[in-house]
This record gives structure tokens, C-alpha cells and sequence, in this order.
């Protein structure tokens, strides 16, 4: 006999989702661990088509869109594959990197314009064939000072093998489509190989290495995009931490949650920063998603929209900085009962800096207006 928390329900935050063959047990990291490489948009006409995609009229709506279609599965038991978004999105194969550097800590930065605040947040607005859909992401500390961290499927759907188009990242948006720290289109996403090759949900994390900011500005009855320069100069970025003992620290998840609760209630709406506090750490597994070393807080009621939030260890409210340790990745309502009661995330490991690192490297255009 099952026992009723055995019965658990986990739900992905996004409507990606893909239910692969069940594993047990802890998985441990490859000694030469394998990094995926997917373009998005790399030159200037690329980034002028995407924000041409997303002028204001649009970004107005964009709270409207879908913050996921959850798919459930029992964590402890085979489950068949929910739906994925399905349309024409444009294949995307992705290169593989090989690396075997030892994992390094990065420390937060605070933003070089404007008050030395850092406001890192924010949310990704992309499309999966013809719909749109958003979720929760933030800027990460790093050399080119362009990096966005969020869930692997907020960016790639490894089922259809197949990297989101349109995609953006809005740093802190408002409640009716304003930007007012930019907009950064995404160059390319950065993951394991494991995320791209088969949705290995130990691996659900990508880093997007993201375009020159701009905003836009009406002239001439036009809108007319204005350089506003890299992410970390106008945000700051969180550091990162990697390999962490669970009974060493506490963690605090944020995110943009609005999805609705299994009782049918949505007491989010997506449009304001949310956070779980006093919650304390474990191991989790979901078999059937291939999640073998997942990180679980409880308690913490986020819903679909939150996923790809930063897990934030040493914030200071003061500063708005800290590091990040995690996002979030699966929702879970272990009692059964009407409301989402914990989040979970990837651990993040050697194979995590692996993949941070990838993204840090990589250059953009010095001018994309």
C-alpha cells in the first residue's frame, strides 16, 4: 500500500512538459558533463524582428497570455506524456560543448546606472508556435554582463526539440506592459544536454545570454527602439552558488506566480513579485519526470507563472542583492488537498557552472538599435 504523501502531485510550471522513463535514486554529476548551445536571435535584423514583435501594444496584453498549462503526474508511478505546445516554433539542434572546470562561486553585482539597487527580476515573454506564454526569470551576475537564468522549459521543449521564438526577458515589469528597465532580447540559451536531449528534469535550468537593452520610445507618431545597454548595468545581477549542503543555509523563492490552484482558485495574478519565506529544504524525486536530486521547499504556494524564478540564498532586502541557488522548476501539492503546498527546483552542482559559464562567454552585437 502507497501512503497518501507517496501520492504526492507534482505539476510543471509550464506547459513544456515532457514525462520521460523512471529512474531511482540519486544521479551524480559526469565527470566531463556536456553543455547544449541553442541560437535565438544573433544578429541586429534578428533582434529588430523579435522587438518589432513585442511593441507596446503588445507587452499591454502580455499579462493576458498563458503562464502555463500544468500537466500532473504521480511522482511515484509511470505517467504518459502530457501535451506539449504544439505549432510551427523552428527546430533548433543543438551544439554540444564539452567542459570539465571546477565549480566556481560568483559574486552579486550591483547595477553601474541609476541608485546601487539591484532590481534583478523579472519575467520572459516568448512564443511556442502561435501562442505566447511568459514565466519568471533573473539576471545573473557575469563577465559580459548579459546573463538571465530561468527554467530549461521556458526557453526549449525538448520533445519537440525545438527553442522558443520571440523571446524576451523584461527586468521588473509593470502592471500594464511597462519596461522600465529595458528590454533584452535573448542571443542564445545555454543548458545541459540532458534538459535538450531528453527533458531530464535534474537538469530543468538554461542561461540566456541576452542582447543590449532597449526601450521604446514614440516619435513621430512611431515607436523607435533606444539603446539602454547591457542588463547588469541597469539591474545589477545576482551571484551563484553552487554545491550547497541543504541543512547549511535557508533559500528564498521569488516569482511571478497566477496560475490556478488545484481547487480552481487563483490567488495570484501574475502581476506583482512574489516570495515563500521560512521554508526548510529536502531531497526530492518524481520517477516519472527523471528527477532524482531535486531540491523541495515547504511550504510555498506558487502556482504556474513562478516557474524559472531565482532561488536567492543571503538576500538582502536592503541592497536587493544575494545568490542564486536555484529556480523553480515543479510545483507540488503533497497533502492533496486544495492548494499547491511546495516548490522544487534543480540542485545546482559543477554541471550548473558548466552551463552558467557557457553563457557568460558568449559576446553580442555592440549595437542592436
Amino acid at each position: 500500500m502507497i501512503s497518501r504523501a507517496r501520492h504526492a502531485v507534482v505539476a510543471a510550471l509550464s506547459s513544456a512538459l515532457l514525462l520521460v522513463p523512471a529512474f531511482t535514486g540519486i544521479a551524480s554529476a559526469a565527470p566531463d558533463s556536456k553543455v547544449s548551445a541553442v541560437q535565438l536571435a544573433t544578429t541586429a535584423a534578428d533582434v529588430k524582428k523579435v522587438a518589432d514583435y513585442w511593441k507596446p501594444d503588445r507587452l499591454k496584453e502580455a499579462d493576458d497570455y498563458s503562464p502555463a498549462t500544468p500537466g500532473a503526474a504521480q511522482p511515484t508511478a509511470t505517467a504518459n506524456p502530457a501535451t506539449a505546445p504544439s505549432g510551427q516554433a523552428a527546430s533548433a539542434v543543438p551544439s554540444v560543448v564539452k567542459r570539465s572546470t571546477a565549480a566556481r562561486s560568483t559574486a552579486p553585482a550591483l547595477p553601474r546606472k541609476g541608485p546601487k539597487v539591484a532590481r534583478t527580476m523579472g519575467k520572459v515573454f516568448f512564443r511556442f508556435g502561435d501562442k505566447e506564454y511568459w514565466c519568471s526569470a533573473s539576471s545573473v551576475a557575469a563577465r559580459n554582463r548579459s546573463v538571465v537564468a530561468t527554467a530549461g522549459h521556458c526557453v526549449y521543449d525538448p520533445r519537440q526539440a525545438k527553442a522558443a521564438e520571440y523571446w524576451i526577458f523584461v527586468p521588473n515589469p509593470g502592471p500594464n506592459g511597462e519596461t522600465p528597465n529595458g528590454i533584452y532580447v535573448g542571443s542564445s540559451v545555454s543548458m545541459h544536454e540532458d534538459w535538450a536531449g531528453k527533458g531530464d528534469y535534474d537538469y530543468d535550468y538554461v542561461f540566456v545570454t541576452v542582447h543590449r537593452g532597449f526601450t521604446w520610445a514614440s516619435k513621430n507618431g512611431q515607436y523607435v527602439m533606444e539603446d539602454v545597454g547591457p542588463l547588469q548595468d541597469n539591474v545589477g545581477g545576482l551571484g551563484l552558488e553552487l554545491n550547497k549542503r541543504l541543512t547549511t543555509y535557508s533559500v528564498v523563492p521569488f516569482g511571478y506566480p497566477a496560475g490556478t490552484q488545484p481547487d480552481g482558485t487563483r490567488p495570484y495574478n501574475g502581476k506583482s513579485l512574489q516570495r515563500c519565506v521560512n521554508g526548510t529544504t529536502r531531497w526530492t524525486d518524481a520517477p516519472s519526470l527523471d528527477l532524482q536530486k531535486g531540491v523541495q521547499l515547504q511550504p510555498c504556494d506558487f502556482s504556474p507563472g513562478a516557474s524559472g524564478g531565482p532561488w536567492v540564498i543571503g538576500y538582502d532586502e536592503e541592497r536587493g542583492t544575494g545568490s542564486l541557488n536555484g529556480v523553480n522548476s515543479l510545483t507540488w501539492n503533497r497533502d492533496a488537498k486544495g492548494r499547491y503546498d511546495a516548490v522544487s527546483s534543480p540542485y545546482f552542482d559543477t554541471d550548473t557552472g558548466e552551463v552558467y559559464r557557457r553563457a557568460a562567454a558568449q559576446t553580442t552585437p555592440a549595437n542592436v538599435t
